[in-house]
């Protein structure tokens, strides 16, 4: 029994909260959780919290999916805990640690680098009637000088000719060229200023985009509602850590699925090998092989140089959807007549494991399993999974996952609650949490 602690557990997923009261052998925290009719999340804590240390479930899946409510997704979530944490620290809680197995917006945490678009460029040199006296700089889509506004800065009205100096008229030049001082008589020879001419703004490689960083934006809002910790797994960039100004842990799940292989695929030393679908989870899976002494392989997308694809049927196509149809996909090194064990951390459409799948069957594999630490499964996802190459697909339960396998027998579950509730108990006794991030 585990003293002055509350756990309280979102909407997203009850049942990963019963799991982690259970096997502390606490109950879970009252509280309810609503919304008004015009959508409005409504929390109310129903017990004291007052000096208690205070953790907070929820996971950023998509939630009971049973329950078909329109209004269950990863916003909806998202502002639920920040709610509740803030309806904890206003109830004088001692400590409030949100856990969140699938953290929110954990994908957005940098700019990608190859789109076009921007609204200030370097320009090209233009005549010095369209530059701005204090920099070359010119906007893409800076607004127009409108016509009736050259005029009326021409031709003002006779009351204001008759009892006030008129203003120096507009010069065309940059050195003050017809800078008469005969009043408006010579100033309706004086050319408007030329506006930019409306040109396509084309990057150069290595060009960031201008886009919203709602990486930095969650951190700060999960840090202004009032947490004091974070608990989180397998975050998609471990730099994202660095948005917080609270201390966050990052547990690792690859121990789960390096004992799912131990257990479940024989003399997986000599006949299994070990693949990561792209190079960003390279290193992820090399950890997994060397602490198994299995072989590796690798993934690499080889991507066409950037050109305008040509229309189709008269609509012109997106130059991103072109990229990923067209983009070939190269295995480094042998699978054939092995089990491929594709190792990733996370599965959204799940687009890259079953290319991948396809291409490991290609090259002669004998058995084909994923093994993904947050199985998001969106859209389509598991039609492809049932359609595709894979043998089997292994996630965990980070995200709810009770429909998902009632819609696809390739689907098998592994348990994290055990997992978050021995990191709970060892932050709420200030023990050393280094243990569950030894995946040896």
């Amino acid at each position: 029994m585990v003293r002055n602690l509350v756990i309280f557990g979102g909407s997203s997923h009850p049942a990963l909260t019963e799991t982690i009261c259970n096997t502390l052998g606490i109950p879970p925290g009252e509280i309810t959780l609503s919304k008004f009719s015009v959508g409005e999340t409504r929390v109310e804590i129903r017990e004291s919290v007052r000096g208690k240390d205070v953790y907070i479930i929820q996971s950023a899946g998509t939630g009971s999916l049973s329950s078909n409510s329109p209004n269950n997704t990863v916003n909806d979530h998202l502002v639920e805990l920040l709610i509740t944490i803030s309806a904890c620290k206003t109830a004088s809680a001692k400590k409030v640690t949100a856990v969140l197995p699938l953290f929110p917006y954990s994908r957005q945490s940098d700019i990608p680098y190859n789109k076009a678009g921007a609204p200030l460029s370097k320009g090209p040199s233009a005549p010095a009637s369209a530059n701005i006296s204090n920099g070359n700089h010119s906007f893409d889509s800076g607004p127009h000088q409108d016509s009736h506004f050259s005029s009326a800065a021409q031709a003002p009205t006779s009351r204001f000719h008759a009892h006030h100096t008129p203003p120096r008229p507009l010069v065309n030049g940059a050195n003050g060229a017809n800078s008469s001082s005969a009043g408006y008589a010579n100033t309706t020879s004086v050319a408007p200023i030329s506006t930019p001419t409306n040109e396509t703004f084309s990057p150069q490689r290595g060009y960031k985009q201008w886009v919203a960083q709602a990486g930095t934006l969650v951190a700060d809002l999960l840090t202004a509602a009032g947490a004091d910790h974070i608990i989180t797994m397998d975050l998609h960039d471990p730099q994202y850590q660095g948005f917080f100004d609270i201390p966050v842990d990052n547990l690792y799940g690859r121990h789960l699925l390096r004992r799912y292989i131990e257990r479940s695929i024989p003399n997986y030393q000599d006949d299994a090998v070990i693949v990561s679908p792209d190079a960003g989870g390279a290193k992820r899976a090399t950890s997994i092989a060397d602490s198994l002494g299995m072989s590796f392989a690798l993934i690499h997308k080889e991507r066409p140089r950037e050109r305008t694809p040509p229309p189709v049927n008269g609509v012109a196509v997106d130059a991103k959807t072109e990229e990923r149809t067209s983009a070939s996909m190269i295995l480094v090194g042998n699978v054939a007549g092995k089990t491929a064990i594709l190792i990733d951390d996370l599965a959204d459409t799940s687009n890259t494991i079953t290319r991948a799948a396809k291409l490991l069957q290609r090259k002669g594999a004998q058995h084909i399993i994923a093994l993904v630490t947050h199985g998001v499964l969106s859209g389509d996802a598991i039609e492809r999974i049932g359609a595709s190459a894979l043998d089997k697909v292994v996630v965990t339960n980070s995200v709810n996952q009770e429909e998902h396998q009632a819609r696809c027998k390739k689907l098998e579950v592994l348990e994290v609650g055990g997992v978050f509730a021995e990191a709970i108990r060892r932050v709420h006794h200030g023990e050393s949490i280094s243990v569950l991030f030894q995946h040896d």
